[in-house]
C-alpha cells in the first residue's frame, strides 16, 4: 500500500529531473550569468514588482542546477564533473551556495527565494508561481523515503505548507501546476490527519483529504497520481 504512494510521489521526482541535459561548460557559464543579473536585480533600488521576479527565478535557476546535482550523486554518491564542481564552487562564491540534506544524499531546494517572492508581491501571477515551488520544494525536502513520515516537520510548518496549497489553489485555481499542489495539499491533509491532537481534529483533516482526493479523481482521472489516492486515503486513522 504505502510502497504504491512513495513509487508515485518519487517518480514524479525523476520525470522532472530526467527533464534536464548535463552540466558543461557551456551551461555552467550561462547559469553563472543568470545568476549575477538576477542577484543585481534583487540588490538593487528596483520597485518589489521588478525584484520578486527575480527571486523567484533565482529561486528556479537554483533548482535547475540542484535537480542536475542530484542525479549524480543518485548514480555515483558524489557530484562529477569539472563543470559541476566549478559552478558548486561559483555559486558559493556568489552568496547562492547550494545546501546539501543532513544525510547528504541530496541537495535542498532554494525555499528562501519564494518565500521572498511572496513578501514583495502577495499576489499575482509572480506570487502563484513562487508559492508553488515553496510548497513542491518544501514537501519532497521533508522526506527520504515516504512522504507520510517526513522527518523533523512541526505541526507549525505543516500548517503553513497547508495554508500556502490551500490558498494557491483558492486564489490561482486555473494554475498549470494545480494537478501537483493538489496532490501534495492532499497528502498533507493525511499528514495532518494523522498528527491530530484530538478526534475532532483528526475528523476534519480526514474529511478535507477525502473530499480533495474524489475532487482530484474527478478533475484528473488519468493522472498517474489518481491510481496512488485510494492508498494513501487508507493511511488515515481508523475511523476517521
Amino acid at each position: 500500500m504505502m510502497r504504491t504512494l512513495v513509487a508515485f510521489v518519487l517518480a514524479g521526482l525523476s520525470m522532472d529531473a530526467l527533464a534536464h541535459d548535463l552540466i558543461t561548460a557551456e551551461s555552467a557559464q550561462t547559469y553563472l550569468a543568470a545568476v549575477t543579473e538576477l542577484q543585481k536585480t534583487i540588490a538593487s533600488k528596483e520597485p518589489a514588482a521588478k525584484r520578486a521576479p527575480a527571486h523567484l527565478g533565482l529561486g528556479g535557476t537554483l533548482d535547475e542546477i540542484r535537480e542536475l546535482l542530484n542525479r549524480d550523486l543518485a548514480a555515483h554518491g558524489r557530484v562529477q564533473g569539472l563543470p559541476s564542481n566549478f559552478l558548486m564552487s561559483e555559486l558559493k562564491a556568489r552568496g547562492a551556495e547550494l545546501a546539501l540534506a543532513p544525510d547528504k544524499s541530496r541537495f535542498l531546494a532554494n525555499v528562501q527565494h519564494y518565500r521572498e517572492a511572496l513578501k514583495l508581491e502577495p499576489s499575482g501571477p509572480v506570487a502563484a508561481d513562487a508559492a508553488f515551488r515553496l510548497l513542491q520544494g518544501y514537501f519532497y525536502d521533508s522526506f527520504t523515503s515516504d512522504p507520510l513520515q517526513p522527518g523533523a516537520q512541526t505541526r507549525a510548518q505543516l500548517a503553513e505548507q497547508i495554508r500556502l496549497g490551500e490558498g494557491l489553489l483558492r486564489m490561482h485555481p486555473h494554475h498549470g501546476a494545480r494537478e501537483e499542489a493538489s496532490f501534495i495539499l492532499a497528502i498533507h491533509y493525511v499528514q495532518a490527519a494523522r498528527a491530530g491532537r484530538d478526534a475532532q481534529e483528526q475528523a476534519a483533516f480526514a474529511h478535507k483529504a477525502r473530499a480533495l482526493a474524489g475532487e482530484f479523481l474527478k478533475t484528473y482521472p488519468d493522472s498517474m497520481r489518481a491510481v496512488a489516492l485510494p492508498h494513501l486515503l487508507e493511511s488515515l486513522p481508523p475511523g476517521r
